[in-house]
């Protein structure tokens, strides 16, 4: 069943189905009805010779310009040119995919006063899989992406290039082989198509997506450790977080026991410390305070998925034209740099339990660096130092990028949210964060085989299927081999599903 864009019912969820999964879409009618009537609107102010801007005039420090007719006829494909300028290797094809689908979403208002054959032919585009090559880097996150948006609106005049069946294709090639139409471009046309925040959203939405599924599983890795370390369970008492009241560390302590019901820890007859170290008693406080950035940063992505970002913006009923700043991408980069913060924080943590596992100073009586002949062997002495690393790389892409604008336009554009730069370097700091949680994954399911005692349900489920991919550290051997591994397979989430289908869901 498609899923239908009309302009405010558009979720994180159904964007990841369009963009990851290949979900068609489908234009609500009402909102194709709105696009026709702003669109009438708009070519009656161009009879009227009314000064809109980037419409009849030029844009930027040129938006004093008034343009002829003539000009304006033509004025939209130069503008298309001028602003496909980015550079650098393509964006990933889910991330296009999904800044279309985030653009159809802002003409489904009625606002936007492009042409509907705009509209529909990304629709067509989405569903019959001709997706836009556009390079990852150009954006400064205001005026919207221009720069890639640009590169994906070349295919509204056949130009430019595009992946098509698994072939990367000239432009007007794939979309031949597709049967789409090309619509070429008319007044307004262009700038309607790339003037707002879509692709820097529409991967921070991506991003949030796998952000949280990661969260789960370091939740998973956690209780491992504990597990492993005889955590005393009291800081895990969710009246414990309820009485502080942050629903984050409450949905973290639930997980966390989880995964443990059903341990031989839970019974009260092991010896466990009276207080452990705040690496293990703080898990609940810190990755709950990322899970509750995540939601407000999933708040603010939502809000811009389903908003009007564009400039100017067309009221018909009104019959009123707003320029303003609707593009600008700092509601959308300022939580983001903050949840770039909070998933390496929680690989700060997990890296933390990661050196009790390993140093027998602080281990609870396992043999050193996990390994049976400790000297002779080094075990996972050297994971650590790839988990470090990893950390020390994503403490350096947290420095926030919304506050490092430089002044674009010739100073008409003198403040602009650097939102792309957040949305890359958050992916890079995402995939260290599958490894620094795959080596403490791989660290826990060691240390627990040295434990004579029987781990809880949704730990013992995680180690089976670690054990799938890499096999316990019988001797030393290349490790390298085995952090990859660890890396794609928390990547896959194959752990967090097999632990959600064994003990429910830990959301």
């Amino acid at each position: 069943m498609s899923i239908v864009l009309d302009g405010s019912s558009l979720t994180i969820e159904k964007l990841v189905r369009i963009a990851r999964h290949g979900e068609k879409v489908e234009l609500a009618p009402a909102a194709l009805e709105r696009i026709k009537v702003c669109r009438a609107m708009l070519e009656d102010k161009l009879r009227a010779k009314e000064v809109m801007y980037g419409t009849n005039t030029g844009i930027g420090e040129f938006s004093e310009i008034v343009l002829n007719d003539e000009q304006v006829r033509d004025f939209q494909r130069y503008l298309i040119y001028n602003h496909a300028a980015g550079i650098g290797d393509p964006a990933p094809i889910e991330h296009i995919r999904a800044a279309m689908a985030s653009r159809i979403n802002v003409h489904a208002h009625g606002n936007s006063a492009c042409r509907p054959e705009i509209t529909m032919t990304y629709v067509e585009m989405l569903n019959k899989g001709v997706t836009p090559v556009v390079c990852q880097k150009g954006s400064v996150g205001a005026c919207g992406d221009l720069a890639p948006m640009a590169q994906a609106a070349l295919l509204l005049m056949g130009e430019g290039e595009a992946f098509y069946n698994g072939e990367r294709l000239p432009g007007r090639v794939a979309m031949e082989r597709a049967g789409i139409p090309v619509p070429g471009l008319h007044a307004r046309d262009g700038l309607a198509a790339i003037n707002g925040s879509n692709l820097l959203t529409a991967m921070s939405a991506v991003h949030l997506y796998d952000i949280n599924r990661w969260l789960k599983q370091a939740e998973i890795a956690a209780a491992m450790t504990l597990e492993a370390l005889f955590a005393n369970l009291k800081p895990y008492d969710t009246r414990l977080h309820e009485l502080r009241g942050f629903p984050g560390a409450v949905r973290t302590a639930k997980a966390i026991m989880r995964c443990i019901q059903g341990s031989d820890l839970t019974t009260g007859k092991m010896k466990t410390k009276v207080q452990d170290a705040y690496s293990m008693r703080s898990t609940p406080q810190v990755i709950g305070a990322a899970h509750d950035a995540v939601a407000w940063a999933t708040k603010q992505v939502e809000t811009e998925l389903n908003g009007v970002a564009d400039n100017p913006i067309f009221i018909p009923d009104a019959k009123l034209t707003l320029t303003g700043a609707n593009f600008q991408g700092s509601p959308v980069s300022l939580p983001m740099d903050m949840i770039g913060a909070a998933v390496t924080m929680v690989c700060v943590l997990s890296e933390r339990r990661l050196n009790r596992l390993t140093n027998p100073a602080l281990s609870v009586g396992l043999p050193a660096f996990l390994t049976k002949d400790p000297g002779f062997f080094s075990g996972l002495m050297l994971s650590q130092y790839t988990a470090d690393t990893l950390i020390t790389e994503q403490r350096i892409l947290s420095a926030p990028a919304s506050i490092l604008s430089i002044p674009a336009a010739a100073d008409q554009e003198d403040f602009v949210s650097m939102g792309m730069n957040t949305a890359i370097k958050n992916g890079q700091i995402l995939e260290n964060a599958y490894g620094v949680v795959g080596i403490e994954f791989m660290a826990a399911a060691q240390a627990i085989e040295f434990r004579q005692f029987t781990p809880g349900l949704g730990v013992r489920t995680a180690k089976d299927v670690i054990r799938n991919h890499v096999n316990r550290l019988e001797e030393d051997r290349p490790l390298f081999p085995d952090h990859n591994a660890m890396q794609t397979l928390v990547k896959s989430c194959e752990i967090l599903e097999a632990v959600e289908n064994t003990v429910g869901s830990l959301q």
